[in-house]
């Protein structure tokens, strides 16, 4: 066992040996540590102004990080062939010159980032024709002119974050057809750059975060068919995305978080049938509409956290049958019915945590697969109603369920019959009130049992009641109001009559007076044979607006004449103030026509 114990420790030994062996047959540069058995020559954080001499040929790893450089000339590491990985960060660069890196055919990894680079002549990249991963973020690079880039022909990845950016060539990414993913992070670009980014054929992955950009315009990423995953995030001025913004795109990934948009962007998603993760998380988006969605069947994940959500309709989520995720905490949701989803069979993680819910019968759904659910360590608490306002969801036991998650029917509150007159042109309202819990909803249907709106002639107000603006004959019906909530529905007719006024009293080819307005026909006028006296169709206050309005009018015209006149008289010189006017005078009888007469003068002055 001893003999055995003292061959290994000798073995150690000899190997120890021949490893220090190594080690002082591998050159190294003064001020650095080299690695003969990872081929690394480590120069980082020692004070160096200039590349050092004397690093191994047979280098795959260089580190000058945390040094002083502040320019590299051409063919600076040439004698490194060999090299596969470039670490430059985190110095003071502010030069680069073309073909500094000629020589390093073997580069696979170039790192320039933390440095003070304002501008990367064509030509600097020269010789790298292996490079895949390239990092020149945070620096103070302000453009990107044409071919920047040409050199790098198997560039898989690139970080240009944290730069002045302000404008990017249409021809900057030439060459690139290789490149995978392009992170460009907190720069000021305006706008996308949709010319240079159509070079990038072969992009997977695109992430544009904290631009200074207001909008997507329509075909923003033509022809990067090749794209899975596009990040838009941190544009507080991004407000909207056109119909077609998205166009061309088959992404299974698409995350557009932390902007401005109001409005979830039904109309840009519809065709991205791959998109399988979707984060629209703090936008000001108050709500999911019902039934427009459907188009996005293979959508797994939806984010929408920190909005201003307070509605999910009912049917919000249909279509979406392999939906596994959903998360809207942070909003201001009262509750999420069961009815706005496809299927609640596939889903596995809901979060609904930080929102004011109210636990009542919509949300009984969510109790009874409580077990199943993941909600992520946050589970849902209950805000309303008051006594067990806090408690969160998984703190209520089987036997409290049946009554705290209850709803109470809506019921109409007034049901005496109501049969509504009116002459044609006043406005009328019809009045509904319910209640219920939750708070029903108020429906109107028209005569023809047609859904009416908000807007229109004949709308329905946010308190409940049916207003008809100008009231026309063929208004003439049955009104039915529908109160309804998740308990079930109430319904309560109402019947408006309105009554024509005569031939006699009212222009007939009129479509509607407005409210309050009576005309009197022109023999009613003249004859004066009314047995009613019609009002003047205008209050004091318009008669006085209407006068003041045309006497202004007057007097802006005489005036203008009046500068007209003075600015033509200026033209003719100097005026005359007297005028000398030769006339010959009559004899008093009559002279003869051999008579010789005298022509006289006299002055008239001029007023």
């Amino acid at each position: 066992m001893c003999v055995w114990a003292v061959y290994w420790r000798g073995l150690l030994l000899w190997t120890v040996g021949l490893v220090s062996l190594a080690d002082s047959l591998w050159p190294c540069p003064l001020r650095c540590e080299c690695y003969s058995e990872v081929l690394m020559a480590n120069c980082s954080g020692r004070h160096l102004s200039s590349v050092p001499q004397g690093v191994p040929g047979d280098s795959q790893r260089l580190d000058l990080s945390h040094n002083r450089l502040k320019a590299l000339g051409r063919r600076q590491f040439s004698g490194l062939g060999q090299l596969r990985e470039l670490d430059l960060s985190d110095n003071v660069l502010t030069t680069i010159e073309v073909e500094a890196f000629l020589g390093l055919q073997n580069l696979v990894t170039l790192r320039l980032c933390r440095n003070r680079l304002k501008l990367i002549t064509v030509g600097v990249f020269s010789g790298l024709s292996s490079l895949r991963l390239l990092d020149i973020s945070e620096n103070e690079i302000l453009l990107f002119l044409d071919y920047t880039f040409r050199d790098l022909t198997h560039l898989r990845r690139m970080e240009v974050s944290e730069n002045d950016l302000v404008f990017i060539s249409q021809r900057a990414f030439v060459g690139l057809a290789d490149l995978q993913e392009l992170n460009v992070d907190r720069c000021n670009l305006t706008a996308i750059p949709t010319e240079a980014l159509s070079q990038l054929g072969g992009l997977v992955r695109l992430r544009l975060k904290r631009l200074t950009i207001t909008s997507l315009p329509n075909n923003a990423f033509r022809r990067l068919g090749r794209l899975m995953e596009l990040e838009v995030s941190h544009c507080p001025w991004l407000e909207s995305l056109a119909g077609n913004s998205l166009f061309g795109l088959n992404l299974t990934s698409l995350t557009l978080s932390h902007c401005n948009l109001s409005a979830f962007p039904y109309a840009p998603l519809h065709h991205l049938v791959y998109l399988r993760y979707l984060d629209l998380s703090y936008n000001p988006i108050s709500s999911i509409q019902g039934n427009l969605l459907g188009d996005l069947l293979r959508l797994q994940e939806l984010h929408l956290v920190g909005g201003n959500l307070f509605q999910v309709e009912l049917q919000a989520f249909h279509g979406l049958a392999y939906l596994r995720l959903l998360n809207v905490s942070s909003n201001e949701l009262v509750t999420l019915e069961e009815g706005s989803f496809h299927s609640v069979g596939n889903l596995e993680v809901l979060r609904l945590d930080d929102n004011p819910l109210a636990c009542d019968c919509r949300l009984l759904w969510v109790m009874r697969r409580r077990l199943r659910l993941n909600f992520d360590g946050r589970p849902p608490t209950c805000n309303t109603p008051l006594q067990v306002q806090g408690r969160a969801f998984q703190d209520f036991t089987k036997s409290e369920i049946p009554s705290v998650f209850t709803c109470r029917p809506p019921r109409i509150i007034s049901r005496r019959p109501q049969e509504v007159r009116v002459e044609e042109g006043h406005t009328v309202p019809l009045l509904c009130r319910a209640n219920g819990d939750p708070v029903p909803s108020i429906l109107w249907l028209g005569p023809k049992r047609t859904k009416l709106s908000p807007t229109g002639r004949i709308r329905v107000l946010p308190d409940g009641s049916l207003e008809v603006r100008y009231a026309q004959v063929h208004d003439t019906g049955t009104y039915v109001c529908i109160a309804s909530n998740a308990a079930g529905n109430d319904t309560f007719p109402v019947s408006l009559r309105v009554r024509g006024l005569p031939s006699s009293g009212r222009n007939r080819s009129a479509s509607y007076f407005l409210d309050g307005w009576n005309l009197v026909t022109a023999a009613t006028a003249v004859n004066g044979s009314s047995q009613h006296t019609k009002p003047y169709p205008f209050d004091v206050k318009t008669l006085v607006i209407a006068v003041t309005m045309g006497f202004l009018s007057f007097l802006g015209s005489v005036a203008i004449c009046f500068v007209l006149v003075f600015l033509w008289s200026q033209s003719k010189g100097q005026i005359k103030h007297t005028a000398t006017i030769d006339f010959v005078p009559r004899s008093a009888g009559g002279s003869s026509s051999g008579a010789k007469t005298e022509t006289s003068k006299f002055t008239m002055k001029l007023i």
